[in-house]
């Protein structure tokens, strides 16, 4: 069967359009992401900037205690069957 040159005509609008709306929601979640992006930089930079300025009002305190001794490995005695 072949396509007339109105239905060929049709058939390039409608491809276009779809390619059209492709590009444009490949645009939108590009944007989306920088901005994402953007905001959490912006939020990490903040924390650090808070961190560094709670870490000195912080007067230092006892040192953490420390890790008790691990115990020795001590292999049974007994025979195995």
């Amino acid at each position: 069967m072949r396509l007339t040159d109105d239905q060929l005509a049709a058939r390039k609008r409608r491809n276009l359009a779809i390619a059209g709306a492709l590009v444009a929601f490949i645009v939108l979640v590009f944007i989306v992401t920088v901005l994402n992006l953007r905001r959490n930089i912006e939020a990490g930079k903040a924390e650090r900037e808070a961190g560094l300025a709670a870490a000195a009002v912080v007067a230092p305190g006892p040192a953490p205690a420390t890790a008790p001794a691990a115990v020795a490995f001590q292999p049974s005695t007994e025979a195995r069957p």
